[in-house]
C-alpha cells in the first residue's frame, strides 16, 4: 500500500471514530436530556461537552465561538455538560459546526475535551422556577473591611494551641476550631455544663457590638466555630441542631467566596452565592427547617454579569459562568441554648420529636407488635404517598416476570401499589399486601389484590407457578420470622415453581461499585466530615427508593443465628433500634428508616407559586437489612427447594429459588 493510501485510510479511519462519537452524543442527549437535533443547518446548535457541568465556562467557550461568526446567545444550563449557541444566520452556525466539531478546547481544570456540535431547531432545557432567598435568611455583603479580614484571618493559629482555650480538631476536609463551647460531632450538640475557658477571642468585641447596635444580630454569640475549607470540598446538609442552639445563627465567609445550597424538606433548592467579607444570618424558617450544605466540588455556577454579587443564582442561561473556588474560611457564631426549643416546625425539632425510639424484640409477641407499629401501621398512612414514589418496575423482576409461560398463575405477596401486576398480560397474577389502602390502590388500578399476610397468604397450597416477594422480607424483624415468610412462599408454589426474592442488603458498595442509593448521595456523610449541626434525614427532601443496600458486616453472626434457629442474641434483645440516615451506609442490620410524608400545598399558595408544601410528619419504618449470603443461608434452611441464582442488584440481594418436582425438589430466589 503506498503512501497516498495509507494516509486516506487513517483519515477516513479517524473521520468513522469522529461520527460515531457524534452520533453517540446525539443520542445521550435525547435520551438523557429530550433533546432533539435536526439533520440541516439552522442557526442554533448543542454543544455536547462544552458545558457548566463538565467545568466550561463562559469565558472559555464564547472566544471559540464568535470566531465562526456573530453569536446571538450563548445559553448555559446550571450543571448540565452541554450548552446551546444561537448566531445570527444559519451559515454561521454551518461554519462553526464544520470548524468546531471534534475540535479540542481547554476546560477551566486544564483538561482537554472534545466538542461534538449538531443542529437544533431551537435551545431547549429544563428551566428553573422562579425562586426567592428562604424566609428569615439574609446576606449582607462587605460586612467587614480586607483589613480586618486579614486581621480576623491571622487571628487563627492553626499550628498551635498553647492556651487550650479552645478546641482544635482536623477532620476529613477541613480544619475546624471551637471556641465558648466545644461542639460535639458524635452527637451534633454541646455540653452546656462545661464552657470552654476564655470565650470568644477578644477581637470579637467590638465587631459584635457593631453588628448589635446596627440591627443585625439580636443575640450576643457565646459559641465560635471556625471551619478553613480547601477548594473542591464541602460541608453536607444540615441544619443546626435545634436544642443546641438560638434562633439566631450567622457565618462570616473569608478568603474566597462559595455558593451555599439551601434545601425545603418538599424539595425546593436555592442556591445562595455568598460573597466574600459578606455575613449570612439565619432565622425562623430558614434556621429551623431548611438545611444547608456546599457541595464538594472546584467550581461554582455564578451570574456571569458583574451586577450579581450576593444572594440567588439565577435561572438566566444566558448569564451563568464558573467561578473557581479558593481557600474559604467560614466564621459561625451561635448562642447556646439553655431551655428545649419549642420553635413551630415540630417534625426536625429534636426537642419535640419522639424520644424513645423502640427496643429490639425479644419475642415472638414483641416481633409482631413491633411490625404491626413499625410497619403495618405505617404504610397505611402513606400509602398514596408511597405509591406516587413507586412506577418504575425493576428490569430484572420485570425480565422474570416476562419470562414466564403464557398462563401462569403468579402471587405477588407483598405488592405494594401493584406495579409488577401489569407486567406481562399474558400471566394471572394477584396480590397480597398487609396495607388495605395499598391493596385499594391496586384495585382501582383494575388489578386483582386482597389483603394478605405474607405469612399467610390466603392462597391453596402448590396452586401457584411462580411467586414474588419484591422488597418485603426485609420487613420482618426476627430470623425466625424471616424464615417463615419463606417458607411460606414454597407452600404456595407447585412442584417445578419458581420464587424471585429480593431484600434490602446492608452492602452499599459491592465488587467497588456503589449503589444508585449511595450515589443520588453526592455530599460524603460520615460522621467526622459531618458539620456543626444535626445531619437531617434525607427522607426529609428525598424519599427511599425501592432498592436495598447491604454489607458484609455482620454477616458470620446473621448465618448462625439462621442455622441455629435460634434469632437474636439476648445481649441485643433490649438494644434500641438506631434511626437510619437516609442516603448513607447501614450501620446496623436492624433499623428504623424515616418516611417523611409530604403535606399538601398551602391553599393560599397560587399553582406554580415557589411556596413549598407543609411539611408532615416523619414515620419510621422497621428494616433487617440482609448481609451477602445471609439470604442464601435462609433459604438452606427450607426444604425441597433448589437455589437457581443469586445476585447483586443495586442495592438489593435477590435470589431465585426453584421448587424441587416429586422426584427432585427445586426453587429460585432472587434478593433486592
Amino acid at each position: 500500500m503506498d503512501s497516498n493510501h495509507q494516509s486516506n485510510y487513517k483519515l477516513n479511519k479517524t473521520e468513522k471514530k469522529f461520527l460515531r462519537k457524534q452520533i453517540k452524543a446525539r443520542h445521550t442527549l435525547l435520551r438523557h436530556e429530550g433533546i432533539e437535533t435536526v439533520s440541516y443547518a439552522t442557526q442554533s446548535l448543542v454543544v455536547a461537552n462544552g458545558g457548566l457541568g463538565n467545568s466550561v465556562s463562559r469565558s472559555q467557550l464564547l472566544p471559540a465561538l464568535e470566531k465562526c461568526g456573530l453569536v446571538d446567545a450563548l445559553l448555559m444550563p446550571p450543571n448540565k455538560p452541554y450548552s446551546f449557541v444561537r448566531y445570527r444566520t444559519a451559515d454561521e452556525a454551518k461554519k462553526a459546526y464544520i470548524t468546531l466539531n471534534g475540535k479540542e478546547i481547554v476546560d477551566d481544570l486544564g483538561q482537554k475535551i472534545i466538542l461534538y456540535l449538531n443542529f437544533v431547531e431551537k435551545a431547549q432545557w429544563k428551566e428553573l422556577g422562579l425562586q426567592a432567598l428562604p424566609p428569615g435568611l439574609m446576606v449582607v455583603e462587605e460586612i467587614i473591611s480586607s483589613e480586618d479580614e486579614k486581621m480576623l484571618l491571622e487571628s487563627v493559629n492553626w499550628t498551635e494551641d498553647m492556651d487550650n482555650q479552645n478546641v482544635q480538631k482536623s477532620l476529613k476536609h477541613r480544619r475546624v476550631k471551637h471556641f465558648g463551647y466545644e461542639f460535639h460531632y458524635e452527637n451534633n450538640n454541646v455540653d452546656k455544663d462545661k464552657p470552654l475557658p476564655g470565650g470568644l477571642p477578644d477581637i470579637w468585641d467590638s465587631i459584635l457590638e457593631k453588628w448589635l447596635k446596627e440591627g443585625l444580630i439580636k443575640h450576643k454569640p457565646d459559641q465560635l466555630t471556625v471551619n478553613q475549607y480547601e477548594p473542591g470540598h464541602g460541608i453536607p446538609a444540615h441544619i443546626d441542631t435545634h436544642s443546641a442552639f438560638e434562633d439566631e445563627i450567622v457565618s462570616l465567609s473569608l478568603g474566597s467566596e462559595i455558593v451555599m445550597d439551601f434545601k425545603h424538606p418538599d424539595g425546593v433548592t436555592v442556591p445562595v452565592m455568598l460573597p466574600r467579607r459578606s455575613l449570612l444570618v439565619m432565622t425562623g424558617e430558614s434556621r429551623y427547617l431548611w438545611t444547608h450544605g456546599i457541595t464538594p466540588r472546584k467550581f461554582d455556577t455564578v451570574q456571569a454579569s458583574k451586577g450579581h454579587k450576593s444572594g440567588i443564582i439565577t435561572s438566566d442561561v444566558g448569564d451563568l459562568t464558573l467561578s473557581k473556588r479558593g481557600i474559604r474560611t467560614s466564621f459561625t457564631l451561635r448562642k447556646v441554648r439553655q431551655t428545649p426549643c419549642n420553635c413551630s416546625y415540630p417534625v426536625v425539632c429534636d426537642s419535640q420529636m419522639k424520644a424513645t425510639p423502640p427496643s429490639f424484640p425479644g419475642s415472638a409477641r414483641e416481633a409482631s407488635q413491633l411490625e404491626q407499629e413499625y410497619v403495618h401501621r405505617v404504610y397505611e398512612e402513606i400509602a398514596g404517598h408511597f405509591s406516587s414514589t413507586r412506577h418504575t418496575p425493576w428490569p430484572r423482576v420485570v425480565d422474570f416476570l416476562k419470562a414466564l409461560p403464557s398462563g401462569s398463575l403468579v402471587a405477588d405477596v407483598g405488592c405494594g401499589n401493584g406495579k409488577y401486576l401489569g407486567i406481562n398480560k399474558e400471566l394471572y397474577m394477584i396480590g397480597y399486601d398487609r396495607s388495605q389502602n395499598l391493596v385499594d390502590i391496586c384495585r382501582e388500578r383494575h388489578f386483582q389484590a386482597v389483603i394478605g399476610d405474607a405469612l399467610a397468604v390466603p392462597l391453596r397450597s402448590g396452586s401457584c407457578d411462580a411467586c414474588i416477594s419484591i422488597a418485603v422480607i426485609h420487613h420482618f424483624s426476627t430470623a425466625e420470622r424471616r424464615v417463615a415468610a419463606l417458607r411460606e412462599l414454597v407452600r404456595l408454589l407447585r412442584p417445578g415453581g419458581t420464587a424471585l426474592i429480593y431484600v434490602w442488603a446492608m452492602e452499599q458498595e459491592y465488587n467497588k461499585k456503589k449503589s444508585k442509593y449511595l450515589r443520588e448521595n453526592r455530599i460524603s456523610q460520615g460522621k467526622e466530615e459531618i458539620s456543626s449541626g444535626a445531619v437531617v434525614p434525607e427522607s426529609l427532601t428525598e424519599q427511599v427508593p425501592d432498592v436495598g443496600n447491604q454489607d458484609a458486616a455482620g454477616c458470620v453472626a446473621a448465618i448462625t443465628d439462621l442455622q441455629e434457629g435460634g434469632g437474636h442474641a439476648s445481649t441485643v434483645t433490649k438494644a434500641k433500634l438506631p434511626v437510619h440516615t437516609n442516603r448513607t451506609s447501614f450501620h446496623s442490620q436492624d433499623l428504623l428508616v424515616p418516611w417523611h410524608h409530604h403535606g399538601k400545598p398551602g391553599k393560599d399558595k397560587a399553582v406554580g407559586a415557589a411556596g413549598p408544601r407543609d411539611p408532615g410528619p416523619v414515620f419510621h419504618r422497621y428494616y433487617h437489612v440482609f448481609c451477602e449470603g445471609e439470604l442464601e443461608a435462609a433459604c438452606q434452611t427450607l426444604g425441597h427447594v433448589r437455589l437457581l441464582q443469586s445476585y447483586y442488584d443495586q442495592g438489593n440481594w435477590s435470589i431465585n429459588n426453584n421448587k424441587a418436582k416429586p422426584e427432585k425438589l427445586q426453587m429460585p430466589t432472587a434478593v433486592e
